[in-house]
């Protein structure tokens, strides 16, 4: 994991950079889709998304928008060659008295996750029904804007601190509504060898809601093994190796990001999920320094749960990691 070259830290703290760049962290894809497939699958996903466009106009902000887009997600996926697999995670949190795990709690909840690449929300709500939070620059992008507003996607501009408090309210009433809403707290993508830290304002509304927040450990696999197993390989004897090819960092380029995708072969999108977190005790009536040792307390916890899980997950693929306990 110390192969990443580090740069020196952004200026800003509100807009987080990762030491990631696609010449340093790009990997050669294990097995190359041939030139047909390639093709076959960016006919694929066109097809997809332009399909989606009559679809998203008529949901607008119906009882099925969940489900419909969860759907649809799944189909872009597929014929991007992405395959999805899902896990259940366990929690052990020890050495902290503000934060408690609820493991049988359904229900509305924030989803946190580490951040790798521009397929991250479409393989989140592939997996759970949620509105994601999404960068305003995704709001530019032509059929994207559409797509992404119909389906329930809520935006943040990162360059304006000032609109923070409004986008954390958007989230907010999205979850007394019932809706689960799925966020990125390191602010920034990296490549998946590596994660950042979670920064603690999106948890506040978890705490504004009254709702539990669930981490979720991203990441991706290729190879023989990963197309039927992410373990052992036990159908073809060869383990999956860890993926860096969908990440989306530095100064890539989406069109970039997407033709590396169409070209690899077996990739899978691995799905981790852990139980469900809360402060302990009321906290959204407290005062402002009790919320903000809920909230950062909060971010601590589900950051060390996703750490947990994906360096447990370097270790099964061969890749060099570390022993971590969730604090």
């Amino acid at each position: 994991m110390s192969a990443v070259t580090h740069l020196p830290a952004a200026s800003s703290a509100w807009l987080p950079t990762s030491p990631c760049l696609p010449d340093v962290c790009l990997r050669a894809q294990a097995r190359r889709a041939g030139p047909l497939r390639r093709a076959a699958r960016m006919a694929g996903a066109a097809a997809v998304l332009l399909a989606g466009l009559p679809i998203a106009l008529a949901l607008g902000r119906t009882a099925r928008r969940g489900v419909v887009t969860m759907l649809w997600s799944r189909l872009l996926l597929r014929a991007l060659g992405v395959r999805i697999v899902t896990h259940r995670g366990f929690s052990f949190i020890g050495g902290s008295a503000r934060v408690r795990a609820v493991p049988g709690e359904d229900g509305p909840a924030l989803l946190v996750a580490n951040h790798v690449s521009w397929l991250d929300p479409l393989v989140i709500t592939a997996t759970a029904a949620c509105r994601p939070l999404a960068k305003a620059e995704v709001g530019r992008w032509p059929i994207i804007r559409t797509l992404a507003g119909r389906g329930g996607a809520l935006f943040i501009d990162r360059d304006r601190l000032s609109a923070l408090p409004g986008v954390v309210a958007d989230m907010t009433a999205a979850l007394r509504r019932g809706e689960s809403v799925a966020a990125f707290p390191e602010g920034t993508t990296w490549c998946g060898r590596e994660m950042g830290r979670f920064r603690p304002a999106v948890f506040q509304a978890a705490l504004d809601a009254g709702v539990p927040v669930r981490p979720v450990a991203l990441r991706f696999l290729e190879g023989a093994g990963a197309d039927r197993n992410t373990g052992a390989g036990l159908f073809t004897g060869e383990r999956a190796a860890l993926s860096t090819r969908p990440s989306y960092v530095g100064d890539d380029t989406l069109l970039a990001s997407v033709l590396r995708i169409v070209a690899t072969r077996d990739l899978v999108a691995e799905v981790t999920v852990f139980p469900a977190v809360r402060p302990v005790g009321p906290v959204a009536l407290g005062g402002p320094v009790q919320r903000r040792q809920a909230r950062t307390a909060l971010a601590r916890i589900a950051e060390a749960q996703v750490r947990t899980g994906l360096v447990t997950g370097l270790v099964e693929s061969g890749e060099p990691g570390k022993q971590v306990v969730a604090a």
